[in-house]
């Protein structure tokens, strides 16, 4: 027997494949531990503690923290083998260790306004594991799981997640790449802009920091994310250009007289998201712009496919489908809503077209979307 023949698998298995996909779900597995540790540095403050004091033994971080030198010991060594925290000489006994937290790490795990602040996707993966057995028991059903079974660490990390980009983003390169749009949020008389499922409201205060000029008003339907962004917009100074209200976008006396109308990462959520973009589209004054921003997926369904794209079908599987799914009938549209699918809906709300804009991000795509008729004003 050659050796070619000899190395052939047995009963149709590759014994390196096998290896290769049993290695790939172990470090899979340490990754998602790696978020979950993370998690806890966060809620006790260690990295904070870490970040103020320099070079700590586990003694000193737990008396910091009011937390048990023991547990402190066991996760800063955790930390240390993964590579989140350096230690100065790991042969030291375990109590003269000190370990601290490198300036490029503390950025990503404390920056809030940095645009590469990743610590609450630790809070996303802890939070959207809470209710996992009745996202199961909707596999069964076809059924859904409404927003509020999620731990309140989904809501604060996709908020906190999100919120750098729009400070930082949204109207000092986003909007500016839309000309005619810039413009009227610079000019008077004030324009007035309608933020759709505004969540924990950072969309709409970014719009208002932006231009100081513009009114604001911002809808969403989760009662907690309304009373953050109240509290958020009063934190940034722009309550009084910034009103949040618990409301269905379709709600009728929403209609007419704003200039601009937004949906920032939300339309793949919505159980009705034709329903959504008509009541958009009756929002907008007959002159007015409706700006769609979503997930950045590819244009047709590749396996494997990119880290970006995987991410986006694990948050479908795990949080957007099922929740969009919670209320019936529903689009069922999940978070990896392709630009076909969005022309769709588009066009079945009455758009005669969805333009991608020239805005480039890693995550993010943008649609400008026209009227095939002028908005249809309140009668």
């Amino acid at each position: 027997m050659s050796t070619v023949q000899a190395a052939t698998p047995i009963g149709g298995v590759d014994p390196a494949r096998r290896a290769a996909f049993a290695d790939r779900l172990f470090e899979s597995t340490v990754a998602a531990f790696d978020l979950v540790t993370m998690y806890i540095g966060e809620r006790l403050g260690l990295y904070s503690a870490l970040a103020a004091a320099g070079p700590s033994t586990s003694a000193a971080l737990a008396a910091a923290t009011g937390t048990s030198e023991r547990y402190a010991r066991e996760w800063l060594e955790q930390q240390a083998a993964g590579g989140l925290l350096a230690v100065d000489d790991p042969a030291l006994p375990a109590d003269r260790r000190r370990f601290s937290l490198p300036p490029e790490h503390a950025e990503v795990l404390l920056d809030e306004g940095s645009l590469s602040y990743l610590a609450p996707l630790g809070r996303l993966l802890v939070g959207i594991v809470g209710p996992l057995e009745e996202v199961i028991e909707a596999f069964r059903t076809g059924g859904g799981v409404p927003w509020d079974a999620y731990d309140e660490p989904v809501r604060t990390g996709q908020a906190d997640f999100n919120r750098p980009q729009f400070l930082e983003l949204l109207a000092s390169e986003w909007l500016p790449a839309i000309p005619d749009v810039h413009a009227r949020l610079l000019a008077e008389p004030p324009a007035r802009v309608a933020d759709i499922a505004c969540g924990a409201g950072w969309s709409s205060i970014a719009i208002a920091l932006g231009y100081p000029r513009t009114v604001v008003d911002g809808f969403d339907l989760d009662e907690p994310s309304i009373a953050a962004a109240r509290a958020n917009a009063e934190a940034m100074g722009v309550a009084e250009r910034v009103r949040f209200t618990v409301a269905d976008a379709t709600d009728p006396p929403l209609d007419g007289g704003y200039d601009l109308v937004t949906v920032f990462e939300a339309l793949h959520d919505l159980s009705q998201p034709v329903e959504a973009l008509t009541a958009m589209r009756r929002l907008a004054t007959p002159h007015g712009a409706v700006l769609v921003m979503d997930e950045r997926v590819a244009d047709t369904f590749e396996a494997p496919a990119t880290p970006v794209e995987r991410f986006l079908y694990q948050a479908s599987v795990l949080l957007c489908l099922p929740n969009g799914m919670a209320e019936q009938p529903s689009a069922a549209t999940g978070t990896v809503m392709r630009l076909e699918t969005l022309r769709r809906h588009a066009a079945a709300a009455g758009f005669s077209n969805a333009e991608v804009l020239p805005i480039e991000h890693d995550l993010f795509r943008f649609y400008r979307l026209h009227a095939a008729v002028p908005s249809e004003r309140p009668r």
